[in-house]
């Protein structure tokens, strides 16, 4: 009997014990967290997100009849890993802002061991909630994605607006419309992170009711994507993917990063300021070649960039009579210098196309008058179709795919050659292209490179190179190893730079200048439905230099070593008189956008045959030039809000490869707004208005800022910069500012709000 007592005494124990366990993981408590900002709710049969409610607002965001998805997914490279439903799921609240969320016992032999965890929490103080995930049992599997979060129903706020850093910036109006315009299967819409996407934020908004605000928090700059698709319901499922790096032997993956997910009420700036509060307090901000004052004064001193091409005596000598009649620094963006055809004959630059003696004789005089001129390389591809590439044995360190293969692809579509990737992580093509930088400045006497394609990454499954194998962090690693080697190896007398395509924040270290061509993108892609915004400089201007455009007056140039048979009989002439509005609506972004300018394919012809563009050019450098506490160094601010009259353009869609072959559309027509302004902070307090008209008429500006909304004193002094000089428009008092100006013809000014001491 005592036996059977103590059994039983047992049995209650373990019951009572049980039920304890049960109660630390599946207490009955309803799975909603809130912060009083935002309200998170998870079903408790699988963990779904069924309630995302902005509290402030009284938006609910995710549509009631959505369908119960696991809030994420994950894709192993080998079939017989793939996952089936999980039989238990477990969930606990750590805190009154913190769930965690748990599935294992997955069916089948393969992921017995396998372990699903994810945490979610809620900012203390913000809209914004933080999702991390982990896996457990993983050792021998290798997986090619994790899907985290993955969230479906959210509904269609009405008037939508879709903002991302692509490059520089772009906006689509109404992404579902586009998206279920699609013709095919899948309406989908993806990103990669870091490559077209130069910051981890995406915003969906409403303006005028409510914005759905995505990121990621990577210090580290693992390759991800974010996506969206739209299903039958008229809903998108949003999802960001983390790609893991192939290592069987790894029994647990765990990003070291978290998902963000927010509301706020606003539009892009609102998003970009919002970013822009996390991404300034980041590694990459603290160590800005920019912040830290390494790069050369010449630099920062360059009031407009010639983009030419070919042989000196179409580079330097046009830039230098430039620089004489604007009488401040020209500086030169220098392709086509090289021995090899352009996009198939790379790396085999040297000697330059002119000869070794020419090009340096020409770079010294260019030089003594004050001309600094930066040469293009492109930061890692090899054209397969070389002798070198056979000589070297390239294709060993190149980049390889998933099965083997090379990633090659022909950009020339004169001559059809390819271009393969090479791996930039292997020592073989850092010492390379730092044998190639090395020749450029210390031989041949130029102050720098420019490292195209720098800001995109590349993923590589060869084994023998050492590096984590498949996706990871490491292509910026060893970018940053290689500027570290170029720099270590160049002479520092020529001041050298390096400068590299799009914009990144994780090269703001390594990189002295970004080329950010979406000012120009109608001339490469014509009209779309992406709108160019400055989503970049709004969050980063204070830490990164941009530069670079199309913008150009004449017809593209064709490079002498292309077939001769393609080369158009009216290369660098005159584009018709119709486009000229199209070079001051592209000159006019970039001034109030803070860019330093650039003019494409300039020469001395233009001053005459299209002289009111030339001066309305340099009359922009030259007001630019007074106000680079603001338009170089200053912060980003929302302009105030005009009333701007818009005009149908013509629009040319020409480059050295658009609207070149075939019959190619090359001419649209799309309305702009004539006048283009832009506000921005000086570090002394004083707040900067770039403003500039490209209408041939006059037009009266009027504007209202309150001084709180630029966090200004209550009164002080608003002065205009323009051809007149600089002179006191008006002044301000109780926070409320009011401006009037009639803009003359294509006017430049800069507007400066002085606070009272």
């Amino acid at each position: 009997m005592k036996t059977i007592k103590n059994y039983y005494w047992m049995l209650l124990c373990f019951t009572m014990l049980a039920a304890l366990v049960s109660c630390n993981t599946n207490n009955g408590e309803d799975l909603t967290i809130d912060n009083g900002k935002i309200k998170l709710s998870f079903s408790k049969e699988n963990g779904s997100l069924v309630v995302f409610q902005d509290m402030i607002h009284g938006y609910e965001f995710l549509d009631d009849k959505k369908t119960m998805e696991l809030p994420w997914e994950i894709d192993f490279n080998q079939a017989q890993d793939s996952l089936q439903a999980p039989l238990d799921f477990e969930y606990s609240k750590l805190d009154p802002l913190t769930l965690v969320l748990k599935w294992g016992n997955f069916k089948g032999d393969n992921n017995k061991e396998l372990t699903v965890t994810s945490e979610i929490k809620l900012d203390r103080d913000k809209a914004l909630s933080y999702w991390k995930i982990s896996l457990d049992g993983t050792q021998g599997k290798e997986i090619n994605t994790v899907v985290f979060p993955k969230i479906n129903g959210f509904k269609d706020l009405g008037q939508e607006k879709l903002a991302l850093p692509k490059i520089m910036g772009e906006l689509l109006t109404d992404p579902r419309g586009i998206l279920s315009a699609k013709k095919t299967e899948e309406k989908r819409m993806e990103w990669v992170y870091p490559d077209h996407l130069s910051l981890q934020c995406l915003a969906l908004y409403n303006a005028d009711k409510i914005g759905l605000y995505l990121a990621s928090n990577d210090t580290l700059t693992y390759r991800k994507g974010f996506s969206f698709d739209l299903d039958g319901a008229n809903n998108l499922t949003y999802e960001m993917s983390n790609y893991p790096s192939f290592d069987a032997n790894a029994n647990s993956y765990s990003p070291t990063y978290e998902a963000v997910i927010g509301s706020f009420k606003g539009d892009w700036i609102t998003a970009a300021e919002e970013y822009r509060e996390w991404g300034s307090q980041q590694k990459w901000s603290a160590e800005s070649r920019f912040k830290k004052g390494l790069n050369p004064d010449w630099l920062e001193e360059t009031a407009l960039w010639v983009w030419n091409r070919g042989r000196s005596d179409n580079v330097l000598l046009p830039a230098t009579e430039l620089k004489e009649k604007l009488g401040l620094p020209v500086n030169v963006f220098w392709h086509w210098w090289h021995g090899c055809s352009y996009d198939e004959g790379f790396p085999e630059y040297f000697p330059p196309r002119e000869g070794g003696e020419s090009f340096i004789k020409a770079m010294k005089l260019a030089q003594q008058k004050g001309v600094h001129s930066i040469v293009y390389m492109n930061s890692f591809q090899w054209g397969d179709s070389t002798e070198s590439w056979k000589t070297e044995n390239a294709a060993v360190h190149a980049v390889k795919d998933i099965n083997g293969n090379l990633r090659s692809h022909a950009y020339n579509i004169f001559t059809g050659n390819s271009l393969t990737n090479m791996c930039m992580g292997t020592q073989f093509w850092k010492d390379k292209y730092t044998s190639l930088s090395e020749s450029a400045v210390n031989t041949y006497g130029t102050n720098g490179v420019y490292m195209d394609q720098a800001c995109m990454t590349k993923v590589c499954y060869d084994k023998a190179h050492g590096h984590e194998i498949g996706n990871g962090n490491y292509w910026l690693k060893n970018f940053g190893l290689l500027t570290d080697q170029i720099r270590s190896k160049i002479s520092i007398v020529k001041e050298p730079i390096l400068a590299g395509e799009h914009g990144n924040e994780s090269w703001m270290p390594y990189l002295d200048l970004f080329l950010t061509l979406q000012v120009s993108r109608e001339r490469y892609s014509g009209i779309g439905q992406w709108e160019t915004i400055p989503f970049f400089q709004a969050v980063y201007h204070e830490y990164a230099i941009t530069y670079g455009n199309y913008s150009s007056l004449v017809t593209p140039p064709y490079d002498e070593l292309w077939p001769k048979e393609f080369a158009p009989k009216n290369q660098e002439q005159p584009l018709d008189p119709i486009f000229n509005k199209q070079f001051l609506m592209e000159q006019a972004r970039s001034y109030v956008w803070g860019m330093q300018p650039t003019i494409s394919n300039y020469h001395s012809f233009l001053d005459t045959q299209r002289k009111e563009e030339i001066d309305y050019l340099l009359n922009l450098a030259k007001i630019r030039y007074q106000g680079l506490k603001y338009l170089l160094h200053g912060k980003f601010l929302r302009a105030p809000s005009m009333q701007i009259p818009e005009e149908e353009l013509n629009i040319s869609k020409l480059s050295i490869y658009a609207g070149r072959k075939g019959k190619n559309v090359t001419a649209y027509k799309k309305k702009y707004p004539l006048a283009y302004a832009g506000a921005w902070k000086a570090d002394d307090g004083n707040v900067g208005i770039a403003l500039t008209s490209i209408s041939e008429k006059h037009m009266l500006i009027n504007f209202d800022v309150d001084t709180k909304d630029y966090d200004l004193p209550s009164r002080g002094e608003i002065y205009i910069i323009n051809n007149d000089g600089r002179k006191l428009l008006t002044s301000y008092k109780d926070h409320a500012i009011t401006v009037e100006h009639q803009l003359k013809p294509r006017e430049v000014c800069l507007i400066e709000i002085i606070p009272s001491p």
